[in-house]
């Protein structure tokens, strides 16, 4: 599983956060643990073969909240089906 972190909610918009899942059990450690964002945008994770599957809503900022930054509203769950010999 991948989850992206957009600057905004456009899926082509720069990743500036991520966390990626091995549910496979292939890769240790099966989080992802980079500096690197996997892919730049969340379209370049659909063109690799990823399925968005979910996206927060889309809410409106109350006046002032536009310059909190302790939060990241824009997140994008994505899939990819991995098949296994097992």
């Amino acid at each position: 599983m991948l989850v992206l972190y957009l600057q905004n909610s456009a899926l082509d918009s720069r990743v500036i956060a991520w966390a990626n899942y091995d549910g496979t059990g292939s890769s240790r450690p099966m989080t992802g643990d980079s500096d690197e964002p996997p892919y730049s945008t969340g379209v370049h994770a659909l063109r690799d073969g990823w399925r968005l599957f979910q996206a927060s809503t889309l809410q409106q900022h109350s006046h002032g909240d536009e310059f909190r930054t302790g939060y990241l509203k824009y997140e994008f769950f994505f899939e990819q089906l991995v098949h296994t010999d097992e």
